[in-house]
C-alpha cells in the first residue's frame, strides 16, 4: 500500500494577482497535468490553479465503495495532501471562501470527501461523476457548515464506477450541511466530462 508524496503543479494566474484559487483533483490513471488542461474551459482565467499529483496516478487502490480500511493508508494520505494544498492556497493569500475545488471520477470522490469532512464556506466545488467514499458512509466523519457554498455534482446513469444511489445519498448529506447543491444526471452518458457539464459548472459555480 502507498502514501502520496507532496507534488503540486501550479498554473493559472499568479497568486498575487488572482481573484481566487482552484484546486483540481485528477482521476485514476490520469495526472495533474491532464486535469489542469481542463481549467481553460472554465471561467477561471483569474484563478491560481493548484493540482496535486497522486502517487501511482491513483488516490486510493480500490473502488470508492470498498471498505475504507482497504483503501488505507492511501486515502488518509490523499486527504492530508489536499489539506496541504488548501493550506498553501491560504498561505498564498486566499481565504477559504475564495477557494474552489474541481475533480473528475476518483478525483471527484476525493473532492467530495475532503470538503464534507471539512465543511465551511468555500468558493464552490464541482464533482464530475463522484460520491462520498466508503462501503457505508459514517456520518460522524462529516463536520461543519457549507454556508450555502455552491456544489455541482454530475453523473451518468448508469455509470460503470459510480452508482446513482451513492450520488443521491451524497447530495442529501451535503444539503443537510447547508451546501447549495445542483445535481445533473445524464442517461446513458459515458464515463467522461461533457461540454454540457462544463457549461453547468460555469453557470452554477464559476460565475
Amino acid at each position: 500500500m502507498y502514501t502520496h508524496n507532496k507534488q503540486i503543479s501550479i498554473g493559472g494566474a499568479a497568486a498575487a494577482n488572482a481573484k481566487a484559487a482552484l484546486i483540481m483533483l485528477h482521476g485514476r490513471g490520469a495526472s495533474a497535468t491532464d486535469i489542469m488542461r481542463l481549467a481553460g474551459e472554465f471561467n477561471a482565467k483569474d484563478m491560481a490553479i493548484y493540482a496535486p499529483q497522486a502517487t501511482n496516478n491513483s488516490w486510493y487502490p480500490y473502488s470508492f465503495l470498498a471498505p475504507v480500511e482497504q483503501n488505507e493508508p492511501a486515502l488518509s494520505s490523499a486527504l492530508a495532501l489536499v489539506d496541504e494544498v488548501v493550506a498553501q492556497a491560504i498561505t498564498d493569500g486566499f481565504s477559504t471562501d475564495k477557494i474552489y475545488f474541481m475533480g473528475f471520477s476518483q478525483g471527484a470522490c476525493l473532492t467530495l470527501e475532503y470538503i464534507t469532512r471539512n465543511a465551511k464556506q468555500y468558493g464552490g466545488a464541482v464533482a464530475f461523476t463522484g460520491g462520498l467514499i466508503g462501503e457505508e458512509l459514517k456520518l460522524n466523519n462529516y463536520k461543519g457548515d457549507f454556508a450555502n457554498t455552491p456544489v455541482l455534482i454530475t453523473t451518468g446513469d448508469p455509470d460503470p464506477h459510480v452508482p446513482l444511489s451513492r450520488v443521491e445519498e451524497t447530495v442529501e448529506i451535503l444539503k443537510s450541511m447547508n451546501a447549495n447543491v445542483t445535481l445533473k444526471v445524464y442517461k446513458g452518458r459515458a464515463h467522461t466530462i461533457s461540454f454540457d457539464e462544463i457549461g453547468l459548472a460555469n453557470q452554477h459555480v464559476f460565475i
